[in-house]
């Protein structure tokens, strides 16, 4: 019995996490050690919200980030828009394991090259197009690069055969949003608000930009705290064009991990990991698998999230970023538990391994893989 008590008391010290005093403390002291300019954190417990503040400035001018200022959600977007996948394939709407190209009446590589999606036609001439499934795309092991602009000739093609590896990927999403909208006729701007966004109340959300959000709205400051103004997106992008705020994205997060809309086998699906990550870090892409006992033990890509095991047992989670935004969500499924941390100034990543510890207690999620060196600095 004393054995018994003794691990639940240590159970209790790891899932542990702040009052509502000590998260703002631990964010002002993010916001005094990184520099950053701002920082907003959510804080689901057994899938409710159960806090949303927001520290720090939303500009040069000084004026207050709030709750309901307009932030980028970057590629948090992914696993929004994983959502809306897995859903559509608990309707049997889609098959997660049915290549893409088999949604689309003509082959990839005859759509050419599109502004606004991606250069499909640089895939002639390679076949394995012909294998990339939704779930590998949201897996991140399509075999593109991040985007096609950061190949030395801004051209896309298939590193490795589609299913077998990890490396993150953001054309790869790009394409599943080509096959859903060509090939269902969904407009997934249109479908993520009827589906998710009005039903929750997240009226200050969207994948593309709308003018009412400019009357709070959050731009941001890079790594060398230089102010960096709002891109205004003109175009739904599934990899990351989501603007939010902490309020709104917080109902999203709680929906998510309470499985909302979804049978219990599809909620269990998105987040179980299909594929095993077997790299050091997370980027720069095409990593050789790391030496077996330096792997990260148990970390898996979902759909559209990197599933994990850590002391209170699996979790999951999602990043964003770009020049001027740091975010993170963070889940564990005990207690339906999560911290969401929107950040307009990059420089505040550096403190999201304490502020995560500060919400949820011991996690185990691995900033180590998903920043490198970066991690906890």
């Amino acid at each position: 019995m004393r054995v018994a008590a003794a691990i639940l008391a240590v159970m209790a010290m790891i899932a542990a996490p702040a009052d509502a005093k000590g998260m703002a403390a631990a964010a002002r002291r993010a916001m005094a050690e990184t520099h950053a300019n701002g920082l907003a954190i959510a804080v689901i417990d057994h899938g409710r919200v159960v806090s949303v503040e927001a520290f720090g400035k939303r500009n040069a001018k000084g004026d207050p980030l709030t709750v309901d200022t307009v932030m980028y959600g970057a590629s948090i977007t992914k696993a929004v828009f994983g959502y809306l996948v897995m859903q559509l394939a608990d309707e049997g709407r889609l098959d997660l394991d049915r290549p893409i190209a088999a949604m689309l009446p003509r082959p990839i590589p005859d759509y050419g090259n599109l502004d606004a999606y991606g250069h499909w036609g640089d895939l002639a001439g390679d076949d394995r197009w012909k294998t990339i499934t939704p779930r590998m795309a949201m897996a991140h092991s399509t075999g593109f690069a991040n985007f096609a602009f950061l190949e030395p000739d801004r051209k896309l093609r298939i590193h490795f055969d589609p299913g077998t590896h990890f490396s993150y990927s953001g054309e790869g999403i790009m394409l599943l949003q080509f096959g859903l909208e060509q090939g269902l006729g969904l407009n997934i701007g249109a479908e993520l608000q009827r589906r998710f966004f009005r039903p929750l109340g997240m009226t200050r959300t969207a994948l593309m930009w709308r003018p009412d959000f400019a009357a709070n709205l959050a731009d941001g400051w890079d790594g060398d705290g230089k102010a960096e103004p709002h891109d205004e997106r003109s175009r739904v992008r599934a990899a990351g064009s989501m603007d939010t705020t902490i309020a709104d994205l917080a109902k999203f997060a709680a929906y998510m991990v309470r499985g909302g809309g979804l049978s219990g086998k599809a909620a269990a699906e998105r987040v179980r990991g299909s594929l095993p990550v077997t790299t050091a870090t997370q980027f720069p892409n095409f990593l050789p698998d790391a030496p077996a006992d330096t792997r990260v033990p148990g970390l898996a890509a979902g759909v559209g999230v990197i599933a994990f095991t850590g002391p209170q047992g699996p979790g999951w989670f999602k990043g964003g970023h770009n020049e001027s935004t740091g975010n993170t969500l963070v889940c564990v499924e005990r207690g339906e538990r999560c911290v969401l941390i929107l950040a307009n100034d990059v420089r505040a990543e550096r403190a999201f391994p304490m502020l995560v510890k500060a919400a949820l207690g011991e996690t185990g999620v691995p900033f180590g893989w998903e920043y490198g060196d970066q991690a906890g600095r």
